[in-house]
């Protein structure tokens, strides 16, 4: 009914009515300046309790390698957060995304051919998954949350039936050295500049595009949303492929890197991106993306861990680090934000289409 009401809105007045606040993107700016100086900080310390050690070219090279899929995962969870949604199955995803890609390179007898079709098949898996999930949460009505939390179980239990338990080793290992660890110009590793260009990919949309204004719609106000005319469901479907074809691109990177599958890894994935994302600016309830934010949050986890090793403490000291950083950041946004006087997206959307009803 309430979609009838606004049926006749152009796509400039929807434009107009779902239009961003004057200072959100010096916001999203100023949270991604805020992280990227705490990557650096970071930096400066590991270095100097590392002797700088961890200020060597290699060592920069290793952070960019190893943080080319966290910000990947990162991205893709931030546009799920700014629409209000999360994917918690991500990391299972990437598990399966490698079994399938790698099992599909298995079957092909030229390594060219072996590794196009299997980046093709990891990306396609990716996105299968979620379009899985998208498909129960916009047809059966049940939370992203929910509906991702049994998503990683049964993604997990598919990638141990196919493989049995056991990880696979049939990849090309041209893949390895002409790609998951080649760098160019002896620097920069294919993998982080493919990072890369999906961020800048990812900034273009979520600032210039209308799919991008109607994502942070999707998020400010559901309802509003609607009233605008936005096919929510379409969205919604969208989004979460996207963020599935991101983690199939990480599970191509996988095999690539170590030319075989790595069941055992990926279970934090979920809590990296997505505490990445919230620390960089995205909003955790939708609202708000900041891009640079996610790759700068993203990059905090790796130098986190790799600084962590570097100084002779054990990895998994990163999860605590990374669980005290993302309360903190959220607690910080609530105090900042509270006194917040400025008139909310969600306002200004259901004052636009009152006016037209």
């Amino acid at each position: 009914m309430t979609v009838d009401a606004t049926a006749d809105l152009t796509d400039q007045e929807q434009d107009d009515a779902l239009a961003l606040p004057a200072n959100w993107q010096p916001r999203t700016a100023g949270a991604a300046l805020s992280i990227f100086g705490v990557d650096v900080v970071a930096v400066l310390i590991f270095s100097a309790l590392s002797h700088f050690v961890f200020l060597t070219r290699q060592s920069l090279s290793n952070i960019a390698l190893d943080g080319s899929e966290s910000v990947l995962l990162c991205i893709g969870s931030a546009f799920l957060l700014g629409a209000g949604e999360l994917d918690i199955s991500i990391g299972a995803n990437v598990i399966l995304s490698s079994v399938v890609g790698g099992k599909t390179m298995a079957a092909f007898g030229s390594p060219l051919a072996a590794s196009l079709i299997g980046a093709c098949a990891c990306v396609f898996c990716g996105v299968a998954v979620g379009a899985f999930n998208a498909a129960v949460v916009t047809r059966l009505r049940v939370t992203s949350f929910i509906t991702t939390l049994a998503s990683l179980g049964i993604v997990t239990g598919i990638a141990y039936v196919l493989t049995n338990g056991y990880n696979i080793s049939d990849v090309p290992l041209g893949l390895q050295s002409y790609f998951g660890v080649a760098k160019l110009g002896g620097l920069l590793p294919y993998p982080a500049l493919l990072a890369f260009a999906f961020a800048v990919a990812a900034w273009f949309v979520v600032y210039r595009t209308r799919f991008g204004l109607h994502t942070l719609a999707l998020g400010s106000s559901r309802e509003a949303a609607v009233r605008a005319g936005i096919n929510v469901r379409g969205r919604l479907m969208a989004l979460f492929m996207l963020a599935g074809g991101s983690a199939g691109v990480c599970g191509f990177i996988d095999l690539s890197r170590y030319a075989s599958t790595n069941l055992s890894g990926h279970q934090t994935d979920a809590l990296a991106a997505i505490a990445g994302a919230v620390i960089g600016g995205t909003n955790l309830f939708g609202g708000r993306i900041s891009i640079g934010g996610a790759v700068f949050g993203a990059l905090l986890a790796v130098i986190l861990q790799d600084g962590l090793v570097v100084v002779g403490l054990a990895a998994f000291y990163q999860l605590i680090a990374v669980g005290i950083v993302l309360i903190t950041a959220v607690s910080l946004r609530e105090f900042t934000q509270s006194g917040d006087s400025s008139t909310p997206l969600s306002s200004r959307l259901m004052g636009l289409l009152l006016g037209h009803a």
